[in-house]
């Protein structure tokens, strides 16, 4: 089995596909005031360096990174179900870990929401931290703010 992570355009048609898959699936537990995903052209518009995970060539998996001065935040981060328990999110989150820390960015953040416990032990276990809102986001009792030195 062949892992492979790369640098892809949130446009294609592999990046399009995981990032409405992710769209769907939050939609499924947070009212629209509650999701602050990026959508493809804010991803673009903003400069997020965005990742593909391909197993055998299949995309199963996606993240961005949201690269500012002080810290870089994680965006639109994605594992299609069926390929879900093989500890690609880890992957994934080493991944941007890495850019971050060769382009000298001191932290990674996140925001993330109360309705999914999975993602929340994965960060958790990966070093996050909750932290108080940051950035755009403020409390509203669903977000979750994590972060970890990068």
């Amino acid at each position: 089995m062949e892992i492979i992570i790369n640098p892809e355009r949130p446009d294609s048609a592999d990046a399009m596909a995981l990032i409405d898959e992710l769209q769907t699936y939050l939609e499924s537990f947070y009212a629209p005031e509650h999701r602050h995903g990026f959508s493809v052209e804010q991803l673009i518009a903003s400069g997020v360096d965005f990742f593909v995970l391909r197993i055998d060539g299949v995309a199963a998996g996606c993240i961005g990174l949201l690269c500012l001065p002080e810290y870089a935040e994680i965006k639109r981060m994605y594992i299609r179900p069926e390929f879900r328990r093989n500890k690609l999110g880890v992957r994934l989150l080493t991944h941007v870990q890495t850019v971050a820390q060769q382009r000298g960015i001191p932290l990674l953040r996140l925001e993330t929401g109360i309705h999914q416990p999975e993602a929340n032990a994965r960060y958790e276990s990966f070093g996050f931290r909750l932290i108080p809102a940051f950035g755009p986001y403020h409390d509203d009792g669903v977000s979750l703010c994590y972060e970890k030195p990068a």
